[in-house]
């Protein structure tokens, strides 16, 4: 399974690491100011392109904010940047089928509009006031550098500056830093997926997915998923191994996606946002990420 993991994560993160290249974070910066349905827009297309495991998503998304991006937009390019990645979608259907990369792809789509929505009807200037004032702080969560970090190349026709030292440099170091940041989770999440197949019987499974019963397993699935998710501290694609068994367990096609989709509710990405926006923020984030991933699932 390593290497059926590996090879698209490979492939995934060059081509991230060449959109890092090309496009500048600043670039990105001025087209996410606001939370118009164009800036969220591009906030979706710009966080696929850049391919980033989930601590380096939300280091990503506060520096963002931070230089001026709307509180909004900045959260959707993080959802985004996990969940409709390219080497995701290798994955998935490399350890689940086609099925599930057409759902992750339209659900993700789904889940991105969802929270737009909750975002408009519930989110208040003052808090979005606080959880500036708290980031300004500046205070330490996972993944800083590569948050901060612009290596983009912007002067020159666009092959001269993707084949030059620096381009290249870039590239690499681009790649680089995407591979250190999910090895630990992939890993993590390889380990966790091979206990829970051999030790946790197909019985279990079953009965807490309730495959006994059709219509109500339907409903449970995208509602428990992402609260597995939420307790499992694997992030990014390295859930993607536990999805395979949660499904090969009875789980439901819904639960799965949803399962997917909360690899930024977990404990330690929470704790997270609570050092970043603020207790009350990172509450707030929990309940709409929460909504969203199981109406999407």
């Amino acid at each position: 399974m390593l290497w059926e993991v590996f090879w698209p994560l490979a492939l995934g993160f060059i081509l991230s690491a060449i959109v890092q290249t090309l496009v500048s974070r600043q670039a990105v910066v001025r087209a996410l100011g606001s939370d118009s349905p164009r800036s969220l827009g591009l906030a979706t297309l710009f966080g696929a392109a850049s391919s980033s495991c989930s601590y380096a998503a939300v280091a990503i998304s506060r520096s963002l904010f931070r230089k001026g991006a709307s509180f909004p937009a900045a959260i959707v390019f993080e959802f985004a940047s996990t969940n409709l990645v390219f080497e995701l979608g290798l994955i998935l259907l490399i350890l689940l089928g086609w099925s599930f990369v057409g759902a992750e792809f339209a659900g993700g789509l789904l889940m991105i509009v969802i929270l737009a929505l909750l975002f408009r009807w519930t989110l208040k200037p003052g808090m979005i006031d606080e959880a500036r004032r708290q980031a300004e702080h500046g205070r330490h969560g996972r993944m800083e550098g590569h948050g901060e970090m612009d290596m983009a190349i912007t002067e020159g026709p666009f092959v001269k500056r993707l084949f030059s030292g620096r381009g290249l440099t870039a590239i690499s170091h681009n790649f680089w830093m995407d591979v250190t940041s999910v090895w630990i989770d992939i890993g993590i999440g390889l380990l966790i997926a091979g206990a829970l197949a051999a030790w946790v019987p197909a019985s279990f499974w079953q009965s807490f997915f309730l495959t006994g019963h059709p219509v109500l397993s339907q409903v449970w699935g995208p509602l428990i998923g992402p609260v597995i998710s939420l307790l499992s501290f694997v992030c990014s694609v390295g859930n993607v191994p536990l999805a395979a068994v949660l499904w090969n367990g009875g789980i439901s096609f819904g639960g799965v996606i949803a399962f997917v989709f909360a690899d930024l509710i977990i404990l330690p990405i929470l704790d997270i946002y609570r050092n970043y926006y603020g207790g009350r923020m990172a509450l707030y984030l929990l309940v709409v990420s929460y909504a969203a991933m199981a109406l999407a699932g």
